[in-house]
């Protein structure tokens, strides 16, 4: 598998390096701290691709830490697991909720956690896995970066080709154009608001196949999404 970046905050030191040299082995690039709002600091500095979040931690708590993320434009998408020796399903609930994507109680096995954490990125990021994505009649090979839709090997753009494999990584998520821009242009990119338009409009063009419907959606006042259906 690709490497994905992984973001591991947890103040245990023991079980943290045992997890970090446990998901470094499996090819995983993983930053570690224990720290609540250095955690806040090191997912805006470099967006990691999935977090494991204790519940208890330094500084800012673990289901603060979630909940700000989730405001973020620029992480409010990335798969958090959340880690806690609470198993009150009140505190289960309450976890999910604030936007976990899972919840694993503590103690748990390592090799647990790597099965939670490989299903996760299958089902919210399966690009970074090597696997091909599929919505509705469109197929993207994401390692033979190739695009088919029905049986026809479509003529992308680099661009328009990141924008798609961001939409059908998320498909039927309705998206402004700032989360576009950061999502397929990156942060920090002093790309104008109204090129996001443009590279819809070619995307639309090379997806285009006679019979078949425009899958993208345009929600006004609110963006772009991509329909299964």
């Amino acid at each position: 598998m690709p490497s994905a970046k992984l973001l591991l905050v947890e103040d245990d030191p023991a079980l943290s390096e045992l997890l970090e040299y446990r998901f470094t082995n499996e090819g995983y690039q993983v930053r570690v701290t224990g720290d609540g709002d250095e955690a806040l600091l090191l997912a805006s500095e470099d967006v990691p691709d999935l977090i494991l979040l204790d519940w208890m931690i330094e500084g800012t708590s673990g289901i603060e830490v979630c909940r700000r993320l989730r405001r973020d434009k620029a992480t409010a998408h990335v798969p958090i697991i959340m880690l806690t020796a609470r198993e009150a399903e009140d505190d289960r609930i309450r976890g999910l909720d604030t936007g976990a994507d899972d919840y694993v109680t503590k103690p748990f096995s390592p090799r647990e956690l790597l099965a939670r954490v490989a299903a996760v990125m299958r089902r919210i990021r399966p690009a970074l896995a090597g696997e091909t994505i599929q919505v509705g009649d469109i197929h993207l090979d994401p390692v033979a970066h190739k695009v088919k839709r029905r049986g026809e090997i479509l003529q992308l753009g680099p661009t328009e080709y990141r924008l798609l494999k961001f939409f059908m990584e998320s498909p039927g998520r309705v998206f402004s154009r700032n989360q576009l821009l950061d999502g397929v242009w990156g942060t920090g990119s002093d790309i104008e608001l109204r090129t996001v338009d443009v590279h819809i409009r070619r995307l639309r063009k090379a997806i285009e196949v006679p019979g078949a419907d425009d899958p993208i959606r345009t929600v006004r006042s609110a963006g772009y999404s991509l329909e299964s259906a």
